[in-house]
């Protein structure tokens, strides 16, 4: 399970929220993630309607029908009819019980089987943390792919490696083993998520000309929110090769054909993303181009995901990459 909490800077009722979940999660394992908005626009790409927001699995179970996105004060309800500034542990004990739980196979962690649990590293994110010097070449890495459309040499990566008393080896191979990049067996850059060094089925032409390959459909849609421009995503249904486009205008995506939808899946056992989702993750004309390529491939699980859901869970998982807090 992925919980975030979706925050305003220096709003008074996080501590409060996170210690209620603590409290409602009862010593169970999950990644809580922190994700600060101070913006309206980024309020509505997240499904923020006021501070704090609690998400799980990328879905505001406390949401009001109509409430507009709002980087507010939030208040909340109890049984009783008194408000609150965060929902109370009884409250988040029962969403987190009737949370979405992903099918199990015999003899498998649950949590091995949710196509989510890759995408996102089991709730930890795809940010990488400042310590080691981990985010600042992380960043260094994305921002070349978005200004060359490949990835850096490790050489052009040294001198902010020393910065935190590291190689640039070191840092990568870090990074690598934590699931944030791939190297391949020179050492050398794969891919960072959201982007990839070899070509793929899914390419992202973006604002500068630039046009750069992108891991999986997941990823391609998230780079429109984490680099807050417009971008267009090309691929193809990999069942007849049928074009699917996204063009992405002030954050609000057109999809061609109108019918397209996006597989969420990933095959058995562990490993990084890119070993076990990365090709189960595509683009479809329609529901029964996608229904047809899930029943010839037995080996994935997942599930066909709406736009609106596949572009959430996009701009979820790599919006904040590129942030400084």
């Amino acid at each position: 399970m992925r919980i975030t909490i979706l925050t305003v800077p220096d709003c008074p009722n996080v501590p409060v929220v996170q210690d209620r979940l603590t409290a409602a999660l009862d010593g169970r394992a999950a990644g809580i993630e922190l994700v600060e908005v101070s913006a309206e626009d980024d309020a509505a790409r997240w499904g923020m309607t006021g501070s704090p927001t609690v998400l799980l699995d990328g879905v505001d179970p406390f949401a009001t029908p109509g409430a507009p996105p709002s980087v507010s004060c939030r208040l909340y309800r109890d049984a009783e009819g008194r408000t609150d500034g965060a929902p109370s542990v009884q409250a988040l004990r029962e969403v987190l019980a009737g949370a979405r739980k992903p099918q199990q196979a015999d003899g498998q962690d649950c949590c091995e089987t949710d196509p989510l649990d890759s995408i996102g590293r089991a709730g930890r994110g795809r940010r990488a943390p400042m310590e080691g010097g981990l985010r600042l070449v992380q960043q260094a890495i994305l921002r070349h792919f978005t200004t060359t459309g490949r990835a850096p040499d490790v050489a052009l990566l040294d001198l902010l490696a020393v910065e935190a008393g590291r190689t640039a080896d070191d840092v990568l191979a870090e990074l690598d083993r934590e699931d944030f990049l791939t190297l391949d067996g020179s050492r050398r850059i794969k891919a960072a998520y959201p982007f990839s060094a070899e070509e793929t089925r899914h390419q992202v032409h973006l604002a500068n000309g630039v046009s750069v390959w992108s891991m999986c459909a997941i990823d391609a849609l998230g780079v429109s929110a984490m680099l807050g421009q417009d971008v267009m995503v090309s691929s193809a249904d990999p069942v007849d090769g049928q074009p699917v486009t996204v063009t992405f205008t002030n954050g609000a995506a057109t999809w061609e054909p109108a019918a397209a939808v996006v597989f969420v899946g990933r095959r058995q056992g562990a490993g990084p993303a890119a070993a076990v989702c990365c090709d189960a993750l595509n683009f479809f004309a329609g529901r029964p181009s996608a229904e047809q390529w899930q029943l010839a491939h037995p080996e994935v699980r997942g599930e066909i995901v709406s736009q609106a859901r596949a572009t959430q869970i996009g701009q979820q998982t790599f919006g904040p990459l590129l942030q400084d807090c």
